[in-house]
């Protein structure tokens, strides 16, 4: 689907189709924007090249189903890659979609691998009045990138959200369930991390040395370079809780474990001087001098109990059982 839309100065948006890049050839002061969407590549190719001049090369590269994110400067135009959300994406289970655009003097045209809901979004507003219309093309290019990437602010701040909630339940009840669940947001998180930092570089090379197209939009660039920048350290921040909390799930079960086995090693050596004196006058032998004795018997459980209540005496002095003495 190939969409468009004219914009002057002292005119309301106009949307259409591909019979407005006639009009706007022949209108003075009028910015086209040109939205493609799900186009067979062979009329791709056939708009970009032949209608606005667009190099092959970069043709190429924006049709690719992944490529880095990057900025480019050529010859009357600049070239924008980002990796953005797709329309189904609110949570850390993402998936992004390669958004291209090729900003000119008086033209943006933008190519999306899939619906991006960053330039309906945008679009929207600018419609409805809600945005005022963009004074020129590096303009729209840079709102329209602002907006993709603010996309991932939601997602970054539902997981500082849900982390406080995993602390909580972490040292009330902990499970394999939530262990599993820090395990995949670790993953998801370094994932999004690798996008967040390779729009990061993108910018912070094209900033030393801005393209023509760009130049007179610096501060909005620089808003944008500082949006990517707070998303990172929200992410790796988001991260490194992360990791704590793993680390303390395995450092409290392997607490639960040392209780659990200090227990049984307790029981294990309360029981075996017992059953060591029960088995001796358990063997079948004739003549054991004590089976003689009348109150042997007795004095036999008594001194098994003398031997466990010296034993947890010393446990006990030890502050291995209970509060230490």
């Amino acid at each position: 689907m190939i969409r468009t839309v004219l914009l002057g100065p002292e005119r309301a948006p106009s949307p259409g189709g591909e019979e407005q890049i006639d009009l706007w050839r022949s209108s003075a002061d009028t910015l086209l924007w040109v939205i493609v969407e799900d186009e067979p590549e062979e009329i791709e190719r056939e708009l970009l090249e032949e209608r606005f001049g667009v190099d092959p090369v970069v043709v190429g590269q924006a049709q690719l189903p992944r490529h880095p994110p990057k900025i480019e400067a050529m010859a009357g135009q600049t070239f924008v890659l980002l990796k953005g959300l797709d329309a189904r994406s609110e949570d850390l289970d993402f998936k992004t979609i390669q958004l291209a655009m090729m900003v000119g003097d008086d033209f943006l045209i933008t190519r999306s691998s899939g619906p991006s809901v960053s330039t309906e979004k945008l679009l929207s507003e600018i419609k409805t009045g809600t945005s005022e219309a963009p004074s020129s093309a590096g303009e729209l290019a840079l709102r329209l990138a602002h907006t993709v990437v603010g996309r991932f602010l939601p997602i970054l701040l539902a997981v500082e959200a849900r982390l406080e909630e995993m602390e909580d339940e972490m040292l009330s009840s902990p499970s394999d369930d939530l262990l599993n669940e820090l395990l995949a947001q670790k993953t998801d998180l370094r994932q999004i991390l690798r996008v967040l930092r390779s729009h990061s570089q993108a910018f912070e090379e094209t900033a030393r040395d801005l393209p023509r197209e760009l130049a007179d939009q610096d501060q909005l660039f620089a808003l944008i370079r500082e949006q990517i920048d707070r998303h990172v350290s929200l992410g790796r921040l988001s991260l490194e809780l992360t990791d704590d909390l793993i680390n303390g799930y395995i450092s409290i079960s392997a607490h639960r474990l040392n209780q659990i086995m200090m227990t049984l090693t307790i029981v294990t050596v309360v029981f075996v001087p017992i059953t060591f004196m029960a088995g001796i006058y358990g063997m079948n032998f004739e003549f054991i001098p004590e089976l003689g004795f009348r109150y042997g018997y007795f004095a036999l459980l008594g001194l098994m109990a003398a031997v466990v209540i010296a034993i947890l005496l010393v446990f006990r002095a030890r502050g291995w059982l209970g509060r230490r003495a």
